[in-house]
């Protein structure tokens, strides 16, 4: 018969590589803290964009404010909580590290692909809708 491999759920990191993971660890979070700056960026200029059509005179200036500030607000809060969600994996994987043992977290990467799909399809419903 075949032998069956099993999948390990961990990785073990030998004492002379985990200086490397650390760092790993830490450009993942600031890749993620970039992502979530712009985020919270893009957010605060749609806010603020409904004070700028008014004064440019746009037509439909206050129908397009009320989507905007809505999504700006969404995409704010969105950029702030995905923060504290990658603070606490940085954390995470750092214990991890320091043990000597680092496992993969495919849940946190589905849980962050399912909310951003259905907060673009909420965003994209919104914006359709008159």
């Amino acid at each position: 018969m075949a032998e069956v491999k099993t999948r390990s759920r961990h990785r073990e990191v030998p004492e002379e590589h985990r200086a490397a993971e650390h760092l790993a660890n830490e450009r993942t979070f600031l890749a993620w803290v970039r992502t979530n700056v712009a985020l919270i960026s893009l957010g605060f200029l749609l806010a603020r964009l409904s004070p700028s059509l008014s004064a440019a005179g746009v037509a439909n200036a206050g129908r397009i404010a009320a989507k905007t500030v809505s999504l700006g607000i969404g995409l704010v809060i969105f950029g702030a909580l995905v923060t504290l969600l990658a603070a606490w994996r940085y954390d995470s994987v750092n214990r991890q590290i320091e043990a000597g043992r680092v496992k993969t977290d495919r849940a946190l990467v589905w849980f962050i692909a399912l909310a951003i799909v259905l907060l673009s399809a909420g965003a994209v419903a919104y914006m359709v809708a008159e």
